[in-house]
């Protein structure tokens, strides 16, 4: 893992010893061999140097003596350009002397350099004799340091300093702009800056990269700032982790695969072109699908800025390079992609102009962000089709070489097969690309995709999409394998009225065991009224918190909840938890014991163990709106007659919900019998589960609902409806939120329960009807050779009636069948 000391050393600054506390912890370090990062920032206010910057209050270190750089290092070697690059070996006193100047501001180099950043590597014998081969070359010498500076030098224990780029500190420029008689330079652990040496090509100096600096600093500092700084500066990224060995043409001739040999975790860069306002907006898009399908505890991902790809040493830790961008890609950088490439490397480029020998890039304008049905072969040869946007371009033969053409590719369904997704294996080293003129990277919902129907289409295949890109990314060989499973969280018990608290507590003193555990036959729940992380959580036994003053959640807000709850007695009393097996369960032990009047309900942010029909799961994705609500019913009422009804009023509920906000009324949300919330008639955002029991003269009735809220995949959510009506009409009505949802959804279902006990069927039938999806639709029953009928609505059970040919009247029972909208079918339910 990477370790900064400039943030370490930012805090160690104010303690007792800080040069002593550097020096043990480089010391530490060195025997580790884990490599260790310098890293300097914006100018410091005038007349100050370091500062920390905690809250409202700026501390600041003023004007300490300067070191000399050589005072604290040996030259080796050097190589002058952009970046000036030096490779010097220091002892650990030296380089800690060394690294707290730096920090400090104090550091003086050669000719006026500017050193940027120093970072450890282990430099090996075999390297040393590589750079002392090389001396004689004219881009290239080994440095001959003075013999007076060497004198009196510890042993040499720590090698390299290399030279970035870097603005003046008394210069308004840009990250690489150099005021008068600057000229650019950085450093590694211990460096001779002097224009006149020579240089190693390709000089294999490990960066620790500044991006995750800055991570370790958001992640475990709360504000370290040079106070004088409205940004940190935004310094080119290094992707290569930690040197283990030389750079390509140091390293002995090898004919193997490229492996990652610095122990981090690999990256994979995402190079989306020019830096822009559309290519921030590409990355984004591009992260999110990768980020989607790939395990990124296993991967991290970068941006790469075409500055660092044509400079930086990327390759050596890159394990997937994703090209992304529209625009034509510069000679230099197209060849060290290839270069890449012929390494070993992997490449994935989506609507790129990106190319290999043997295929061209042709434009075909009448199918430029167009919706195109794309036939996609699999690397076991299984077909599958989806509908894609289309870039507008396609693969045709090439000039060069023809290369051999890998087992995954993609055509359009049409006349002419134009390709638009080819795999080509590339040298002898392993390396592959895979390309790709349709978007996998856009979302249904992006502004490129114009009209409702085109919309529809992309959000038909949006599963599919993820499909084939991670087919894609598992033949480049990354892993897309499940997310680790989540760990369980305790349950919070929370009151929307305060003046149910003193009977809820007295209820549960009564009904507690000695330890404070009510069981049921599924689980335990132990009362507390604190948690801490030594209490174990399993699916089998959870404790709930009773003390819930400083309850937060940045995923539900309970303020708003109790805002959007209007019921006498539902959903007041809240068992609510981040993570739990799945809600259906939490409220088993207190169901037939709590009293009525307290409103029972349980709501989670994500679920392990959703269910869903008969032996089906529930994907519970994060910005799912999901919860379990406790609703008994008389036996001797409309309703205790009709419970068939009861799932109708809870898909009803959470429509009218919706639609029942001012402004929100034309969102096309509806719902499908038996048990659904639809997107108009084309996909599944939601369901609901009733599980009922009876006992006495009353229904104890488990009401189970999930619908997506905010979660665009893997099908669709009402957010993206909201989206989509705004473009359409040019409205702006808000995005929603899963607390607020689930909350009118109970107000709502109340009010729709209490119609039915006082009217009947016909209370609730008319604004069914008015959100259902199937009037007068024909289906078949059975199978696709089965009878056709047509759909005439529900019987005063709650049942499906449907009208055969003959005339016949017929009731199809929800519990035996399900409605198969894609293929117009009533099928039998799988037990």
């Amino acid at each position: 893992m990477l370790i900064t000391l400039c943030y370490l050393y930012l805090w160690a600054r104010w303690g007792r010893g800080p040069a002593a506390l550097v020096r043990a912890t480089v010391q530490r370090l060195r025997s580790s061999r884990c490599s260790f990062t310098f890293c300097s920032a914006a100018a410091p206010p005038r007349g100050a140097r370091v500062c920390l910057s905690r809250g409202g209050r700026v501390f600041c270190v003023g004007e300490s003596q300067t070191v000399q750089w050589s005072d604290c290092c040996f030259p080796l070697a050097c190589r002058p350009g952009d970046p000036y690059q030096l490779i010097a070996r220091a002892s650990v006193d030296d380089f800690s002397k060394l690294g707290v100047a730096f920090l400090e501001d104090r550091l003086q180099m050669a000719n006026g350099l500017i050193p940027q950043k120093i970072v450890s590597v282990h430099l090996q014998d075999s390297a040393l004799k590589e750079l002392k081969g090389q001396a004689s070359d004219p881009p290239a010498q080994l440095l001959q340091p003075n013999p007076e500076s060497c004198v009196e030098r510890n042993p040499p224990e720590l090698d390299i300093m290399e030279s970035h780029d870097r603005e003046d500190p008394r210069s308004p420029g840009s990250a690489s702009t150099w005021g008068p008689g600057r000229a650019p330079v950085g450093s590694e652990p211990a460096v001779d800056h002097d224009r006149g040496a020579g240089s190693v090509e390709h000089c294999p100096l490990h960066l620790s990269s500044c991006h995750e600096c800055l991570e370790l600093e958001n992640s475990t500092i709360e504000s370290v700032r040079f106070a004088s700084a409205e940004n940190i500066p935004d310094l080119p990224y290094d992707y290569s982790g930690g040197l283990e060995g030389l750079a390509d043409d140091l390293r002995p001739e090898r004919d193997e695969r490229r492996v990652n040999v610095t122990g981090k975790a690999p990256n994979i860069l995402l190079y989306v072109g020019p830096d822009s306002r559309d290519g921030q907006d590409r990355l984004q898009q591009v992260r999110s699908a990768l980020a989607d399908c790939v395990d990124t505890d296993c991967y991290t991902l970068y941006h790469l800025p075409p500055e660092s790809a044509l400079r930086d040493p990327w390759p050596d830790n890159c394990l997937l390079l994703v090209i992304a961008t529209r625009e034509p890609i510069p000679e230099d950088l197209s060849q060290r992609f290839t270069t890449y490439l012929s390494q070993g490397g992997k490449v994935l480029a989506l609507a790129s102009s990106f190319t290999l020998p043997g295929f061209r890039v042709t434009s075909k304008a009448p199918l430029q962000d167009t919706v195109q049905s794309l036939v996609f072969c699999k690397a076991d040869g299984s077909l599958v089709r989806l509908s894609v946007l289309s870039s507008g371009c396609v693969y045709e033969e090439g000039p060069g070489e023809p290369l051999g053409p890998g087992k995954l590719h993609g055509h359009l369904d049409s006349e002419d097969g134009d390709r638009l997704v080819v795999q080509v294996p590339f040298g002898t080293h392993g390396g592959e690309a895979v390309l790709c003129q349709a978007h996998l990277e856009l979302p249904p919902g992006s502004p490129v995709v114009q009209t409702q129907e085109d919309f529809n289409l992309l959000k038909s295949s949006n599963f599919r999409r993820y499909e084939v890109l991670t087919e894609i990314l598992t033949t480049l060989g990354l892993s897309c394998n499940a997310k680790q499973a989540l760990a369980l969280t305790p349950l919070y018990l929370l009151l929307a009225t305060e003046e149910i608290r003193d009977p809820l507590m007295q209820w549960l003193r009564k009904h507690v065991d000695p330890e404070g555990v009510i069981t049921s036959s599924k689980l335990s729940l132990k009362f507390i009224s604190s948690y801490t992380s030594e209490i174990e959580i399993t699916p089998s036994a959870i404790p709930v918190v009773t003390d819930t003053e400083s309850f937060s959640s940045e995923n539900f807000d309970f303020e708003i909840y109790r805002q959007n709850l209007q019921t006498r007695k539902l959903g007041k009393v809240i068992l609510f938890a981040e993570v739990t097996p799945t809600t259906m369960s939490l409220l088993d032990g207190l169901m037939f014991e709590m009293p009525q009047e307290m409103g029972l309900t349980a709501i989670a942010v994500r679920q392990t163990q959703g269910k869903g029909r008969g032996k089906n799961a529930w994907l519970s994705p994060l910005g799912c709106a999901l919860s379990t609500l406790l609703v008994c019913i008389p036996l001797r009422s409309p309703l205790g007659q009709r419970i068939p009804f009861v799932q109708h009023l809870m898909s009803l509920a959470v429509v009218e919900a919706v639609r029942s906000i001012p402004g929100y009324q034309d969102i096309n949300l509806r719902v499908k019998w038996p048990n659904d919330i639809y997107y108009s008639d084309l996909m599944k955002l939601g369901g609901v589960l009733v599980n009922s029991t009876l006992m006495g003269e009353t229904f104890y009735i488990l009401i189970g609902c999930g619908f997506n809220v905010t979660n665009s995949n893997p099908t669709i959510c009402i957010n993206d409806l909201i989206t989509e009506y705004n473009k359409e009409h040019g409205a702006e009505l808000q995005p929603l939120r899963a607390d607020c949802l689930i909350a009118r959804t109970a107000t709502v279902l109340e009010k729709l329960i209490d119609t039915f006990q006082d009217q009947g069927p016909n209370g609730v039938l008319p604004l069914y009807y008015k959100y259902w999806v199937h009037s007068a639709q024909q289906v078949r029953l059975g199978s696709a050779e089965g009878p056709t009928v047509w759909i005439v609505g529900l019987d005063d059970s709650g049942f499906l009636l449907v009208h055969q040919e003959n005339g016949d009247v017929v009731t199809v029972h929800p519990d035996g069948n399900s409605f198969d909208m894609l293929k117009n079918l009533i099928v039998p339910k799988q037990r």
